[in-house]
């Protein structure tokens, strides 16, 4: 069945297109109805505008911030603002002008909070680090993928989490395992390994996943220690 899915969707939209008629999330597979998918562009569009609203007073508060503001006022505002950037990452339509908008603010919030560390080479040194630290989040954010599965109340369920990643564009999963540490990096390739075997038990064609797997292990592999030999320790033996 051909569903008329949106050009930019949010995410519960998003959730949907990837479990519909995917072998990956059930066999047979599974077919969303117009209804489901009608019910889950509503909600987006609600979010939306309610994020709208909300976007509007935030910008507001912003702008009416007194000059001697206090660290904590300011703290709170810029963690705000993060929110909202956050937010918008996941909602429909394109929200490119409400970001850069957001990004803006918190680079001016940003600005002070140097200032205000200007004697302080310990505090300017958190806020450069809390600087790179952010501007990676946000480049992850820019995948629908990683923004949905950051998300608080993430359409993504646990039990969802592995036939998404196999049937995710390429790009949005070797953004989305930079979000993963080792351990669960490890547990996500053993669940793909056995749901990819059971699918060829179904007879389903999984070239595509086999190669988001191969992402999920190449991402593993960098966080195994370095067994290699060092110049300090006697060469390995190449006898067993």
């Amino acid at each position: 069945m051909d569903l008329p899915f949106t050009e930019r969707p949010g995410r519960r939209e998003r959730q949907l297109k990837r479990r519909h008629n995917n072998p990956l999330f059930a066999w047979p597979p599974w077919q969303a109805e117009p209804e489901e998918l009608l019910a889950a562009q509503r909600a987006d569009q609600a979010e939306l505008a309610a994020f709208r609203t909300s976007f509007r007073a935030l910008i507001q508060r912003a702008r009416d911030l007194p000059a001697n503001a206090g660290s904590e006022q300011i703290q709170e505002l810029q963690e705000d603002l993060e929110r909202h950037y956050e937010q918008a990452c996941r909602l429909p339509d394109d929200q490119s002008q409400s970001k850069a908008a957001l990004a803006r603010l918190i680079e001016v919030i940003m600005q002070v909070m140097h200032r205000h560390s200007d004697q302080d080479p310990v505090a300017r040194q958190a806020l450069s680090d809390e600087a790179r630290a952010r501007a990676l989040h946000f480049r992850l954010l820019e995948h629908p993928l990683v923004a949905d599965l950051l998300d608080p109340d993430s359409p993504i369920t646990v039990h969802e989490l592995i036939p998404t990643l196999l049937s995710s564009p390429a790009e949005q999963v070797a953004a989305a395992v930079e979000i993963f540490d080792a351990k669960q990096l490890e547990r996500l390739v053993e669940q793909s390994e056995s749901l990819l075997r059971q699918q060829q038990d179904h007879g389903a064609p999984a070239t595509e996943a086999q190669q988001r797997l191969a992402l999920l292990r190449g991402r593993l592999e960098q966080y195994e220690p370095q067994t290699a030999w060092q110049p300090e320790q006697p060469p390995p033996s190449s006898n067993p």
